[in-house]
């Protein structure tokens, strides 16, 4: 036979609500034990709303650094185009400014990426990976309830971030990733190796 706890959180919740709104009439049970199962019960629900907050927070906190990190590199990009497209400009201007991306000639059929996973808690990983003259890269991933690598997304700019929430709210949780390079919207050379990332709540 089953336990007949629920393991996940919220099952648990609804479980002991009902257990307990179920022997608040039984006479048998002392007074104290019941007092303890309900300061239980209510301490349980204020723990999980609390997780429940803080990963919302981190999440929208995530969501506000990306947008605001997307709107400062869209002005960066914006006024570089306005000084290139000068008729002073040169490269030494260029150099000194910072302005010159690093020219690189790896061959991306031969090659795999290098990545680096990093746990920012509540389901929130960041994907570091090396780009080199490629387009970006397409990152896979897979956990508990995945048959298979799932594709999450194209990235084109390092780091990259999986704002997934965890498959149990409260529970820590192993995800796998790896990635392959894009380079004219194909997927080209070999998969990086797998790197594997503790999410922890």
């Amino acid at each position: 036979m089953s336990d007949y706890v629920p393991t996940a959180d919220n099952d648990l919740l609804v479980w002991f609500d009902h257990f307990l709104t179920q022997i608040s009439t039984d006479t048998a049970i002392a007074p104290f034990d019941l007092k303890a199962l309900t300061a239980a019960n209510a301490d349980f629900h204020a723990k999980i709303a609390h997780v429940n907050d803080a990963a919302a927070l981190a999440k929208q906190a995530t969501a506000d650094k990306e947008a605001s990190h997307g709107y400062l590199e869209s002005l960066v990009r914006a006024e570089v185009r306005r000084i290139k497209a000068r008729s002073t400009y040169n490269d030494g201007q260029g150099a000194q400014l910072g302005i010159v991306g690093a020219r690189n000639s790896r061959d991306l059929s031969t090659t795999r990426p290098e990545l680096s996973g990093t746990d920012h808690t509540n389901g929130v990983v960041s994907i570091s990976f090396s780009k080199y003259n490629s387009d970006g890269v397409n990152i896979y991933s897979k956990r508990d309830n995945d048959a298979d690598w799932v594709l999450l997304n194209r990235a084109n700019i390092s780091p990259f971030m999986d704002l997934r929430p965890l498959l149990q709210i409260g529970n820590p949780e192993l995800r796998d990733y790896c990635a392959i390079y894009v380079l004219k919207d194909k997927e080209i050379g070999h998969y990086s190796d797998e790197v594997v990332v503790n999410c922890t709540p």
